[in-house]
């Protein structure tokens, strides 16, 4: 007799061409993840040759139950690390019957600005920092705490080592692998200053691609969680009090920046950044007021400010940046629950296609 585990890992490339696609999108709630799989007569690699399909948005928040029907536009293709093989992961925007994009598809907004020629020709890299905290299923209590207790003070976890001081590591590698088998352009992973709270880094990625990034690393992280039975949280202050919250630094570079002289044009940049502070705030995702105190390695939300190697601003510049006159700058401002499409399309409109005046 067959265990689950043996079919669940049955190789299907021996006895037939067919794949499992399974269709990745975004939920109601703009960060809750939804996925369902369909089978393709085989191997697909161009999503233009994937066929669309649709689901029920009444049950996603997403449309009324007169009027269901929403359709999935395939715009991704990942390699799926669970099923292996040929099999694909397929990230996707979601349209109304008449091919309009319903309110919470920020993708198809962000596409139009990184396809404008003015943002094409500055070949737009972003760097995206998302940090994210393991809870216990039952209790919402971060991995490794005592149950309604505390750990000790912030300062050992950051980084560490050790069963006292690293709690969740094989969630963490397993994440990282997952990834790189699925092609998400995945850069590194850390422990971070609060106990059971991680870090992953995606990129350098170009225009819209990181945003499809961040998502089906987010979606893979979920799924990976999902085996092993803790709940990921994206809340930018899990925790009140003398705790660090979570972020999700974004690190951004265009084609002139990167250019000798580019440390002048990222100057003017972050001083449009800052012309526009509370419209960015406005978008950097839910309960950020929460996070941004002025403690904690952040600026206070109401104030903007920038500086060389300052991890209590609202924008950083790194030191190598200073030197060499050209680089990339921190947006250090959105939430860990941020939308990728959102802000990534944001900073590219404020720095290339909006005019101060």
């Amino acid at each position: 007799m067959a265990l689950l585990t043996d079919l669940l890992n049955l190789d299907l490339s021996s006895i037939t061409d067919k794949i499992i696609a399974e269709y990745i999108w975004i939920g109601g709630s703009g960060m809750d993840l939804r996925s369902k799989a369909r089978t393709l007569e085989g191997p697909v690699s161009d999503p233009k040759k994937l066929p669309k399909w649709n689901y029920d948005g009444s049950s996603t928040g997403q449309a009324p139950g007169e009027d269901s029907e929403v359709i999935l536009y395939p715009q991704a293709i990942f390699r799926d690390p669970f099923r292996r093989g040929n099999h694909i992961l397929v990230m996707c925007d979601a349209y109304t019957p008449a091919g309009e994009p319903i309110p919470t598809n920020k993708r198809a907004a962000a596409a139009k600005i990184f396809s404008n020629p003015e943002v094409e020709k500055e070949v737009t890299w972003y760097g995206i920092e998302q940090e994210y905290t393991l809870l216990q299923k039952d209790t919402n209590w971060p991995v490794g705490w005592p149950l309604g207790g505390f750990p000790g003070p912030q300062g050992p976890y950051y980084c560490g080592i050790g069963a006292d001081k690293a709690f969740g590591r094989d969630i963490v590698d397993a994440h990282y692998k997952a990834c790189l088998y699925a092609g998400v352009n995945i850069s590194g992973i850390n422990g971070e200053v609060m106990p059971g709270q991680w870090e992953f880094q995606v990129g350098p990625s170009v225009g819209i691609s990181a945003g499809d990034e961040l998502w089906v690393a987010r979606y893979i992280l979920e799924r990976i969680t999902e085996i092993y039975g803790v709940v990921v949280s994206f809340d930018p202050k899990p925790i009140p009090g003398d705790w660090n919250g979570a972020g999700a630094h974004t690190n951004y570079s265009t084609k002139s920046m990167r250019e000798e002289g580019g440390y002048e044009i990222i100057k003017k940049a972050i001083e449009k950044m800052g012309l526009r502070h509370k419209e960015h705030i406005a978008a950097y995702g839910e309960g950020n007021e929460r996070r941004l105190t002025g403690r904690h390695e952040t600026a206070d939300i109401n104030t903007f400010l920038w500086g060389v190697a300052n991890r209590g601003a609202s924008i950083r510049v790194g030191r190598d940046t200073e030197k060499e006159g050209k680089g990339y700058f921190e947006d250090r401002r959105p939430a860990s629950n941020m939308d990728p499409y959102v802000v990534t399309s944001m900073i590219a409109e404020t720095t290339i296609l909006w005019n101060k005046s």
